[in-house]
This record gives structure tokens, sequence and C-alpha cells, in this order.
């Protein structure tokens, strides 16, 4: 995928989860954070962040911030990315002999990412984005999350209905050793990750090209749960 209109900023602040106070050319500027997550060790004053300038004139903020460097590697924190360089990599033939690519499909009372089919076979996906990094190992999630443990229960039941389930961890960077749940934040998560991959969720996990203008499904990364 690839965002048009960047520019370069330096990170100052953020208020709350959905803005920040950033320089830009001299002034600052509020802008919009594509992240509610913590994301407390990306956005430290004085770091340098990537951001798109918007062309419409009603918005109230200017600028969404999507990617920050820390320091040698670039991150990519746009939460709404890791769905659309998914659904490029399924379409571009990640998964071999897949014929239907369907966004945001509602299976049962749950909604799941993706429903592809490859031959046959049906499949539902879901995303996640990862960003959160130390000395090269990643981990998920940053903060507790009942709704990921509970979308990995949800891919449990329908592939005990017959489905091939998937669960697809995108490394919001590149060139990182391992992932691993993080288990100080929310064991619960992990214990959920655990199961369903006993249950039958295949778990893929990779990591991405970084530019400021563009993100792309890169190496597979190895996953170690325990």
């Amino acid at each position: 995928m690839e965002y048009p209109n960047i520019v370069e900023g330096t990170f100052i602040s953020r208020p709350n989860r959905f803005i920040a106070q950033v320089e830009i050319g001299g002034r600052e500027e509020t802008c919009h954070v594509k992240n509610t997550g913590r994301c407390r060790e990306l956005l430290v004053p004085g770091c340098t962040v990537y951001l798109v300038h918007s062309d419409n004139p009603a918005r109230k903020t200017a600028y969404d911030l999507v990617t920050v460097q820390k320091g040698e590697r670039l991150i990519n924190m746009d939460s709404q990315a890791p769905n659309k360089v998914v659904q490029e990599w399924l379409e571009q033939g990640g998964l071999p002999g897949v014929t239907l690519v369907r966004p945001e499909t509602k299976y049962d009372q749950s909604r799941f990412d993706f429903y592809f089919e490859q031959g046959p076979r049906k499949a539902f996906m879901e995303v996640k984005g990862v960003t959160l990094e130390e000395d090269g190992v990643v981990r998920f999630p940053d903060a507790p999350t009942a709704r990921g443990s509970k979308h990995l229960h949800e891919l449990v039941k329908a592939h005990q209905e017959g489905y091939d389930v998937y669960l697809f961890l995108v490394v919001q960077m590149a060139d990182v050793d391992h992932f691993e749940p993080n288990w100080r934040t929310d064991p619960d998560f992990g214990q959920a990750l655990l199961e369903a991959e006993a249950g039958g969720v295949k778990i893929l996990c990779y990591d991405c090209d970084v530019t400021p203008q563009t993100l792309k499904i890169g190496k597979k990364v190895a996953v170690r749960l325990k």
C-alpha cells in the first residue's frame, strides 16, 4: 500500500489517544493519530514522525500520523494498514490458489476481517497489527484486549464447523527476531492464543517492508507461544 502526500514532522506530545501535537515546518499542528493503542514506547517527545496531509479543507485535523522513527527502525503505526496489506498479499498469491477474497465478513454472531476461498476450501482470517518491539522481540497486545481473545475463540468455533481459520500477525516493521504473546500485559490473550493453535487456528506472522510512503508484507517471522 502507498500513502500520498507524506510529510515529516517532530512529535511533541499526545494529549489523548486520538490526537498528537507535532511540529511540521516550524509550526505546531494538531494531528490525528491512526492508532488508539498506548504506543508509549513509540511516541517519544522529539522523535521523527511521518504524516499524511489531507486535501479535505472540512477536516478538523489536516494530518494523519502513520509512521514513527524508533532508533534505526521505521515502524508503521496505522491501525488500518494491516488489513490493507494483507488483502493485497492474499490477492497477489500470498496463499496459493486463493480465488475469492472478501473483507469484513459476518459469520454467526461474529465478523471476521476476511473470508476467502481456496478451491473447495472456505476460510476465515483475523488480522492483528503488531507495533510493540524490544530488543528484536515483538509482542501483542500492548494493552489488555478482551476483544482479541474473543476473536480467537470464535475462530476455533468456525474451525469446528468445517472452515479453515487463520490469525495473521502483521509486524509493522522489518528485521525482528521473533514474536511472542505479551504474557505480562495480557496473559488471557496468551492463553487464548495457545488454545487457538491447539484448536486448529493457523498462525501466520510476517514483518513488513516500511518506508515513509509505503508498507508491504515482507518476511515470515518465527512465533514462540510458550
